[in-house]
């Protein structure tokens, strides 16, 4: 037996990464109730660097010590632990903070942005009309908040870590309201997509600073509870959005989809203010990383840009060669600059650990393989089969009605079994669901076998998430949440840049190019048999791409192991 299966059994780390790590700190002879102590009668040392010994560190950076990753324990239900949470672990005072306030809050970030997101799925054939837009710039009225939301995500990440979450969280969700707000007036396709990027900032902050807070509110034995319901808030901002975008396009123009979400906007913020006062907002001073994150912007920009308009343009014009140049010229360069850091954006250490890797890896194989699925069928409804945005949005309602069932069982389950076990069952299940849909896209809609497909790709992600998203919290350092949260954050986004991309690029990479911009608009006259197999198949190839991906995603789940535990 290798040292790192000796670990994974026995939940230690083995010498050779332990002897790294000293242990400065005298062991702790209260057991309080904090997840510092491990969940039985008997305290455990603690081996955890006390929070302001934590804020020292990032003042010093030159002692760097190995993140600590904690094991998946199974809380003592013995013990009782009270409605409200102390926040002395976070490394903020020891103010007395009710989580479920903090989660309300939460709960309204995420339907602002969630409702909004899943709209524009639903809404783009008729944003395309209005702005008279071809393939190549329909195409980026998606992409233009996708890749920028994505790359601020990690960006603020850090920005959280310094400055504090409370503070950034609502400035975010500010940003995204008068965005979404003016984004409706927009007289031109240039101004539209400007507001969209500014809007894409505000998501950013918001994304990033939400599982982080629910992370410093709930104790470690509810923290599953408290992420299944995150997951499920999620889950029905994304029921709803496809529905109410279809609706409001198709009866009130498309400046709704955005004008709808301003009152939720503007109520989370107002009860942000009142309900987060007491939540310390944590900031390490640390410096910040904008050599990381101009590389970051540069590199995936240019394999956006080179995968998006390799149809229209060409796959050796010099613009789609150059993005792929810069993409794999600056990607290892990223690493060399980040090993040199004072506060890295991307902390490589804490790769070390095969669980955290694992589970980031199956984070965006799974977000890749499940984001274009409503996409592809809505667009295939649509702009194929002529069907109206609100039809669309109710057919596509199976993945998400799927998700919102299985996040309160996977909650209550996910602090019982191994996150290894449960996040790869859940994607075998959509595995299963994503077959059926290669077979049930046709241009004689075969719809219960499609929304049996659909709705096992969302169970199975719900099964997915919730695990997942508990191991990669746990399994990083406190002051580091921020960044494992960016990190997990921007993966899912960076999955939804490229599912985007690369679905779009499969289905209308066969096609002639008269047939290229009716994938967005569709055509006033019925296709001909012939174009109608040339888009059929086209989608059907872009349906296995994304079983490929969830198959990837299922190896890599399964080969997670156990995370280390510091001793």
């Amino acid at each position: 037996m290798s040292s790192s299966q000796k670990s994974e059994a026995t939940g230690h780390v083995p010498a050779s990464q332990s002897e790294h790590q000293p242990d400065h700190r005298q062991p702790s002879h209260d057991c309080q109730p904090s997840h510092d102590c491990q969940p039985s009668h008997d305290c455990q040392p603690d081996h955890r660097q006390p929070s302001h010994d934590r804020r020292h560190e990032s003042e010093h950076p030159d002692h760097h010590h190995a993140p600590e990753h904690k094991s998946d324990r199974r809380p003592d239900h013995h013990q009782h632990e009270s409605e409200h949470y102390t926040v002395g672990r976070t490394g903020g005072d020891s103010r007395s903070v009710n989580p479920w306030l903090v989660l309300s809050v939460t709960a309204l970030g995420v339907l602002l942005v969630m409702v909004n997101v899943g709209s524009m799925n639903v809404a783009l054939p008729a944003i395309a009309r209005h702005f008279h837009t071809g393939a190549a710039l329909s195409n980026w009225i998606l992409l233009s908040f996708m890749l920028v939301n994505t790359v601020l995500i990690l960006v603020f990440g850090q920005f959280s870590d310094s400055f504090g979450r409370r503070k950034l969280y609502l400035l975010g969700m500010a940003i995204f309201t008068l965005a979404s707000f003016a984004v409706g007036f927009s007289p031109n396709i240039g101004t539209f997509l400007i507001l969209r990027v500014l809007q894409a900032a505000g998501g950013a902050l918001v994304i990033t600073n939400n599982t982080a807070l629910i992370t410093d509110a709930f104790s470690e034995s509810k923290l599953g509870t408290g992420l299944s319901l995150n997951v499920l808030i999620s889950s029905a901002a994304q029921l709803v959005g496809p529905v109410v975008g279809g609706a409001l396009a198709s009866n009130l123009g498309w400046e709704w989809v955005f004008w709808a979400g301003v009152p939720i906007g503007v109520i989370g913020v107002v009860w942000g203010i009142f309900a987060l006062r007491e939540l310390p907002s944590i900031g390490s001073g640390a410096k910040l990383d904008w050599w990381g994150a101009v590389i970051t912007l540069i590199g995936t920009s240019g394999f956006i840009i080179a995968l998006s308009e390799g149809t229209s343009l060409g796959w050796g014009s010099p613009l789609v060669v150059s993005g792929f140049v810069s993409f794999v010229v600056l990607i290892p360069l990223l690493r060399w600059v980040e090993r040199r850091a004072q506060t890295p954006m991307f902390d490589f250490r804490v790769f070390r650990d095969q669980a955290y890797s694992m589970a980031n890896i199956a984070t965006f194989l799974n977000s890749f393989s499940r984001i274009s699925v409503v996409l592809l069928v809505s667009l295939y409804l649509q702009s194929v089969l002529h069907d109206s945005a609100f039809r669309a949005g109710l057919v596509v309602l199976p993945v998400t009605i799927g998700i919102l069932l299985a996040s309160p069982v996977t909650g209550a389950l996910s602090n019982r079994l191994p996150a290894r076990i449960l996040s790869t069952a859940g994607l075998a299940l959509s595995a299963i669901g994503l077959i059926l849909l290669v077979f049930g896209l046709r241009p004689h809609l075969l719809f219960t076998l499609n929304a049996i497909g659909m709705g096992l790709v969302g169970f199975g992600s719900g099964v997915f998430l919730t695990p997942n998203t508990r191991s990669i919290m746990l399994a990083v350092p406190t002051d580091r949440r921020g960044f494992a949260n960016g990190l997990r954050s921007m993966l899912q986004n960076m999955g939804q840049v490229f599912s985007t991309a690369i679905s779009l690029t499969i289905v209308t990479a066969m096609l002639p190019r008269r047939l290229q911009d009716a994938v967005y608009v569709g055509m006033n006259a019925p296709f001909s048999a012939r174009d109608l197999h040339l888009l059929t198949v086209g989608y059907r190839y872009a349906v296995l791409a994304l079983l490929l991906a969830t198959l990837l995603s299922m190896v890599a789940s399964s080969l997670r192991g156990q995370p280390q535990e510091a001793v």
